[in-house]
């Protein structure tokens, strides 16, 4: 599914998150800047929970992509067919076929513009909570050790930084260890009627 990742580029997600200017970093202006730059598309594949997310997103773009495939092959015959018959075809049969093509192919448009649109909003909905975990774990890397701003490697216009300086790994153990995850606190149990009305 990574070539569905890379496809997609989580664009919208990741737009909240292309640069993170860490609070409580150091204002001084001779304070030297430190600097950090993180994955965020690696971060989320490699997680349980952004496994799950490409699962699920696979199984929408197989059924969508099936009948997809199936309009196309339908398309397709269509022309074929027209191809063949349009030397002994009226001109007014001809021009109707040929209506009718054009009006297959436009809404095989309309449908893949749909399952594309389809397809980013789903994986906006399944990455949203993934995402918003992991800028609270990097605000708190940042906040920790100190660093002015740490930066998405894929958004931030990255083209080469020294292992050193990746938070990426670190990141992906922080998360699949449970930190930011909400924990429900479970709801005080109220007392039952029956012993209620014993007392």
């Amino acid at each position: 599914m990574k070539s569905l990742l890379n496809v997609l580029s989580l664009n919208v997600l990741l737009a909240a998150a292309t640069t993170l200017v860490v609070a409580g970093a150091p204002a001084s202006a001779d304070a030297q800047s430190k600097i950090g730059v993180v994955d965020i598309t690696r971060a989320i594949s490699e997680t349980e929970d952004g496994r799950k997310a490409r699962d699920k997103l696979k199984k929408l773009t197989d059924k969508r992509q099936k009948a997809l495939d199936k309009q196309k092959g339908d398309l397709l015959k269509m022309k074929e067919a027209i191809e063949k018959q349009q030397a002994v075809l009226s001109a007014e049969v001809l021009a109707k076929k040929n209506q009718d093509l054009q009006k297959a192919f436009a809404e095989l448009q309309t449908n893949l513009m749909e399952f594309q649109r389809e397809l980013s909003a789903k994986e906006a909905e399944l990455t949203k909570d993934i995402l918003e975990r992991m800028t609270e774990i990097v605000r708190r890397i940042g906040q920790k050790d100190g660093y002015s701003m740490i930066l998405d490697r894929q958004q931030g216009g990255v083209v080469y930084v020294p292992s050193s300086y990746d938070l990426t790994d670190v990141l992906i153990q922080r998360y699949n260890a449970g930190e930011g995850k909400k924990s429900g606190r479970p709801k005080p149990k109220g007392k039952s009627k029956a012993s209620a009305s014993k007392k």
